[in-house]
């Protein structure tokens, strides 16, 4: 890096804090600084769905997959997610959407004490907010590994540097801030991704290589498979059933965009954005990766630094400038918004239960406390970012795949299978028992039988058994013990009714998150 790709940087890092600080304006209240008073476009909410899916680990952990084996990158990654968000796009956007609207909640886990019941509620709750901490440290480790590479700073200087920076500006403006500078991190990605793309097609043109032809080089051999290693099929269908619950809601920032629109049917608008973002997008930035086995040679295991490598070598500076704020836009688009669903999670469903003050604090209280929750979030998570690489927790892509994907189904199937009729049978003992049982298989499977087994148990079941227990585990149960209670079928009516998500005949019990009222969210 010279001087004029720090000056991109330095003036990326400054736009992003003006836009927090003009965002600050727009936020009174807890709901606009959680759920942006249910005011935002669906245009804005479908792109800031979409970024908020993105992190550096896509050019690190996921560059070294397509650096490996190729296109299997795109195949077992963002189609599943694509394809996920447009099914939810039908069956999960619109009743998110109607938790704000309607049971005027502002944490996507508020409604599931009156759904299931407090135990259930705090359960997900806490456990959603620790796994939280470890993806989002993956996170922040994964730009400082990048942001090492061009500049070597260490690791922690960059931890620190990208996690202070967003603290600014996604806690005074909540958000309307995240979704703002979401939109300037799409076009700086738009940018960044085409510049990177044509280096790319150039640099193959000099070696008298075209997009295809470069296939049938022997460094590319087997790249062109869609399915390979341990990425195959049961990996691909569980990676599938995960991205739909995790990209719909279940990971909570998501969940967030949905509720932020004004009606269910926007939220549905702005899914099917997002999933076509998802489709087509990545295709762009998977390519110079496809094809990075053809232009260096990655010093590190797994391929993690190739992309940045290749970018250091291709590109001039000022767009050496501009595709490493891509970097950092990726990665500060989804730790800001999951420390917002965090934040959310803590003040709405959390201190309500551990403070009895927490109940009948004013919106200014409620409001200093989000911002609070927010820096506490970031701060966690940026120590736990130092902590990947070790014994624990190993490379970043072990974490994100491994521990995400592998937690996802055990803490998702309750929320996101609550919300629709055909599971109304399911109540506390089923969602409690799936969300135990599915939490002990991910330590069965991962630990104590991964060690018995020569070889180790491989990626897709490790991915996959979490999830299958904790499925068939919440079904079953609901139909050996219903508990659908008129309390409960009467929130899921609700959830699930016809119209535009708004209800003028909701009680004050309903919108005090504290309330003890069975209709109380």
């Amino acid at each position: 890096m010279n001087g004029l790709d720090w000056a991109v940087l330095i003036g990326y890092f400054g736009v992003m804090v003006a836009i927090g600080v003009w965002s600050h304006k727009r936020v009174d209240d807890v709901s606009d600084f959680f759920t942006a008073g249910g005011k935002m476009p669906w245009w804005l909410s479908g792109i800031s769905h979409h970024m908020s899916g993105y992190s550096a680990v896509m050019f690190t952990g996921y560059a070294g997959i397509a650096y490996t084996y190729g296109v299997t990158s795109f195949v077992t990654w963002s189609f599943p997610i694509a394809l996920g968000i447009a099914i939810g796009s039908k069956l999960f956007a619109p009743r998110i959407n109607r938790l704000r609207s309607r049971l005027h909640v502002a944490s996507p886990l508020e409604y599931l004490k009156n759904r299931y019941d407090l135990k259930t509620q705090q359960a997900l709750a806490w456990s959603g907010m620790l796994l939280k901490i470890v993806d989002v440290g993956a996170k922040w480790a994964a730009i400082a590994t990048l942001l090492s590479v061009f500049t070597g700073i260490s690791l922690n200087q960059g931890i620190l540097i990208t996690g202070g920076i967003t603290a600014v500006y996604c806690t005074i403006g909540g958000l309307w801030a995240d979704a703002l500078t979401e939109l300037g991190q799409f076009v700086i990605q738009l940018l960044a991704g085409v510049a990177m793309f044509v280096a790319v097609l150039s640099e193959l043109d000099d070696k008298g290589l075209g997009p295809v032809s470069a296939w049938d080089e022997p460094a590319m051999k087997g790249h062109a498979e869609p399915l390979v290693g341990d990425y195959g099929v049961v990996f691909l269908l569980a990676f599938l059933f995960i991205k739909l619950f995790e990209y719909n809601g279940g990971m909570l920032n998501q969940a967030q965009r949905y509720m932020a629109t004004a009606t269910p049917q926007e939220a549905a608008r702005s899914a099917r954005l997002s999933a076509v973002l998802w489709l087509v997008w990545p295709v762009v930035l998977f390519f110079p990766m496809w094809m990075s086995p053809l232009l260096v040679k990655s010093q590190k295991p797994g391929g993690s630094d190739s992309y940045a490598l290749m970018t250091e070598q291709l590109l001039p500076h000022g767009l050496l400038g501009l595709v490493i704020v891509g970097f950092f836009s990726h990665t500060m688009a989804m730790c800001s918004s999951d420390a917002n669903a965090i934040a959310a999670v803590f003040t709405r469903d959390c201190a309500p239960v551990m403070w009895r003050r927490a109940r009948t604090w004013s919106e200014g209280q409620g409001l200093r406390v989000a911002r609070v929750a927010t820096v506490v979030f970031l701060g966690l998570s940026m120590a736990a970012a130092t902590q990947v690489n070790s014994p624990t927790f190993k490379d970043i892509i072990t974490v994100v795949i491994k521990w995400v994907a592998g937690l996802m189904g055990p803490m998702a199937i309750p929320m996101m299978l609550g919300l629709l009729r055909p599971f109304r049978r399911s109540g506390p003992t089923a969602a409690l028992t799936s969300w135990s049982m599915g939490l002990l298989a991910f330590w069965l499977v991962n630990y104590p039988i991964n060690w018995s087994v020569e070889g180790g148990v491989p990626l897709q079941y490790q991915v996959s058994v979490p999830l299958a227990v904790s499925l068939v585990l919440y079904i079953l149960i609901g139909y050996l013990k219903p508990e659908d209670t008129p309390e409960r079928l009467a929130i899921i009516d609700r959830i699930n009714g016809d119209g535009d998500g708004s209800d003028s005949g909701t009680t004050a019990a309903e919108r005090e998150p504290g309330a003890s009222s069975p209709s109380g969210v």
